[in-house]
């Protein structure tokens, strides 16, 4: 019962981290955007769609970095968390961006799944942190910037 148990619960974490339940996913957003509007600061925001899918992604594999790193080495706050412009320099770029952040993504998602990696096994080099708590807490702040990104995506379309 307890395996199975577990089991449900690393794939409910799975399918959230996708998206899609209660929320756009990251995929269809960023299938959307236009690269022309990645720059664009609508409204007086603070951040362009670009700054916030890139803050996304830095923070997403510190946390990846954390987990599974016993030598890791935190960024510097907030410096290394944004980027310095407010839009890719190319295409390329951008790609690669989104392609480094799937991919991490479901870095993640396969440490979750893994069930030799205990949910609520305390990280060696961590203050009490586990396996779970790091999901979490990677699902929290990727579903909160999701959607930022999407009020992001409407206001740029409705200028």
């Amino acid at each position: 019962m307890e395996v199975n148990s577990h089991r449900i619960t690393r794939e409910q974490i799975v399918q959230h981290l996708e998206g899609g339940q209660a929320f756009l996913t990251i995929e269809e957003l960023l299938g959307e955007i236009r690269f022309e509007d990645l720059g664009k600061r609508p409204a007086g925001l603070p951040y362009s769609f670009y700054e916030q899918f890139f803050h996304m992604r830095v923070a997403q594999f510190d946390m990846l970095d954390f987990t599974r790193n016993t030598y890791y080495e935190p960024k510097e706050w907030p410096d290394e968390y944004w980027p310095v412009e407010s839009a890719p320099e190319s295409e390329k770029e951008w790609e690669s961006l989104k392609n480094s952040y799937l991919k991490e993504r479901n870095e993640m998602m396969n440490l979750i799944l893994d069930e030799t990696n205990g949910l609520n096994k305390p990280l060696p080099h961590g203050e009490g942190q586990t396996l779970l708590h790091q999901a979490l807490m990677l699902l929290q702040h990727n579903a909160y910037h999701t959607g930022q990104l999407a009020i992001i995506y409407r206001l740029l379309n409705k200028e």
